[in-house]
């Protein structure tokens, strides 16, 4: 069973590796949920997430300073789930995009980094809950003999504060 700090350094692990998401907005009956592709800028296992978009969208065009804002996320082979609170804010930080700025990125963007639709927005990461699947075989045995998996699944999802 992992602790709470090995189920976040699996989230962050995921997070690098499979980067896509839903992101919306908090405090609007339809949350503005939308697919997007999050970096983390460096090595360490910590926000701002960072995310490229359009200034032209409704997400971004909904934006008014700094929102309460939330991620879904499934991992590749759903083996982790996480919904992730945070504060959406647009920040084109020339540093920022030039630092994170990728062939995948450019592909957006006719006018590269001086696109005048180019919007760099900010995820700083409050909180998270994350649970880890327990499909395996084992887990298919103790189905078939009866076991709770309610139990198997208690003990492998925390909430925790992330900063």
């Amino acid at each position: 069973m992992p602790t709470p700090q090995e189920l976040e350094a699996k989230l962050w692990a995921a997070l690098r590796s499979d980067m896509t998401v839903m992101l919306g907005l908090a405090n609007r009956p339809d949350h503005l949920l939308r697919p997007m592709t999050v970096q983390i800028d460096g090595e360490a296992d910590q926000g701002p997430l960072w995310i490229f978009s359009a200034k032209d969208t409704a997400l971004v065009e909904a934006l008014s300073g700094s929102e309460d804002a939330f991620i879904s996320f499934a991992s590749k082979g759903h083996a982790l789930f996480a919904t992730i609170g945070g504060r959406l804010t647009l920040d084109n930080d020339r540093v920022v995009i030039d630092r994170l700025w990728n062939r995948f990125v450019a592909a957006w963007y006719e006018q590269g980094k001086g696109d005048p639709k180019l919007a760099l927005l900010r995820f700083d990461v409050e909180e998270a809950e994350v649970w880890e699947d327990e499909r395996s075989l084992l887990a298919g045995i103790k189905l078939l003999v009866g076991v709770d998996p309610k139990k198997d699944y208690a003990n492998k999802t925390a909430k925790m504060k992330l900063d």
